[in-house]
């Protein structure tokens, strides 16, 4: 059985996991970063990838998964906002270090293709993953190929705007990005949104830094008016990015992954009807939305698969 190192690089901790070509992690090891300067994450990512290769007594590779636009040739990160990078030498960096190859892809496109090959859509040819957390990240799978795009940008779903008259300001500085309304930071702007018409609530007696979507979901499902309030928002603009996913890509199915979609039957109860609602030009109820089954492990394990098939897709066979 082959075996390759799966590393999903994330903006507050790394974790490397040793996967066997049937999907299944024998071991991980993880890492806190505090520090997102170029070498303390290659310190870092040594800190992980070491006892990894030393449970594994030999691999294939190394697959690294990480934020930002990557040539997917070099394994360069040409750009990272979250890490503030800028033609970053990732891959030849980590390929120094190990002397093994080394394959690195866009963490959301990694996460895709774990998710596709042994999660929710291993039965199907056309699928979408979209990972629900501070931000909305995913991939889009079209015929049994995981789309990379001109310049490897296929699948930032999180950026196509849905209120761009009166939405959020995003990250990316457009307004009412799909990630701006619908991702966890969106449930949580969409109850202080909703304040002003519950001056009663105690939903926000606390320091905005502590509130979290996980509370906001939680006070929904217990029946504060507040919180149901945002609930119905946030699953109104989730539903209007998902029909507008089906309506660009025609998926079979499309997995919810992240931290957001814990939510389970809450999530998808309010969203289904809607997504139905606004499907059009395809035949309602021949896309099925579920929740991701991989979870957390999805980055890893895609990332290994990587190394194993010999790149994200069956033309993308490129390492040092």
């Amino acid at each position: 059985m082959r075996t390759a190192v799966g590393v999903d690089l994330g903006g507050s901790h790394v974790t490397a996991g040793v996967v066997t070509d049937d999907g299944t992690i024998q071991s991980q090891h993880e890492e806190d970063l505090d520090d997102l300067t170029f070498g303390a994450v290659i310190a870092a990512l040594e800190t992980v990838i070491r006892p990894a290769l030393k449970d594994a007594g030999g691999v294939v590779g190394i697959g690294i998964g990480a934020p930002g636009n990557i040539d997917a040739a070099t394994g360069a990160v040409l750009y990272s906002p979250n890490f503030d990078w800028h033609d970053a030498p990732l891959g030849d960096t980590v390929r120094s270090k190990f002397s093994l190859p080394v394959f690195v892809a866009n963490d959301a496109r990694c996460a895709t293709l774990g998710e596709y090959t042994y999660g929710s859509g291993k039965l199907t040819k056309d699928f979408v993953l979209l990972t629900l957390g501070t931000g909305i990240g995913g991939g889009i799978v079209a015929r049994g190929e995981l789309l990379l795009g001109n310049r490897w940008g296929a699948g930032e779903i999180g950026h196509h705007q849905i209120r761009p008259a009166d939405g959020f300001v995003c990250g990316c500085g457009k307004i009412g990005c799909f990630e701006a309304q619908a991702s966890g930071t969106g449930l949580i702007r969409h109850a202080f949104a909703v304040a002003p018409s519950f001056p009663r609530s105690d939903l926000l007696d606390v320091p905005r830094s502590k509130l979290s979507s996980k509370k906001i979901r939680r006070a929904a499902q217990a029946g504060d008016l507040h919180a149901v309030a945002a609930w119905k928002s946030f699953t109104a603009d989730l539903a209007l990015g998902l029909a507008n996913v089906i309506a660009f890509v025609n998926p079979a199915t499309i997995a919810l992954g992240g931290g957001v979609s814990t939510a389970g039957d809450f999530m998808l109860e309010a969203v289904r009807p809607r997504v139905e609602a606004l499907t059009t030009m395809i035949p309602r109820g021949t896309t099925n939305i579920v929740i991701a089954a991989l979870g957390n492990n999805a980055g890893q394990v895609g990332a290994a698969t990587m190394v194993l098939r010999g790149g994200l897709t069956t033309g993308d066979a490129r390492a040092a």
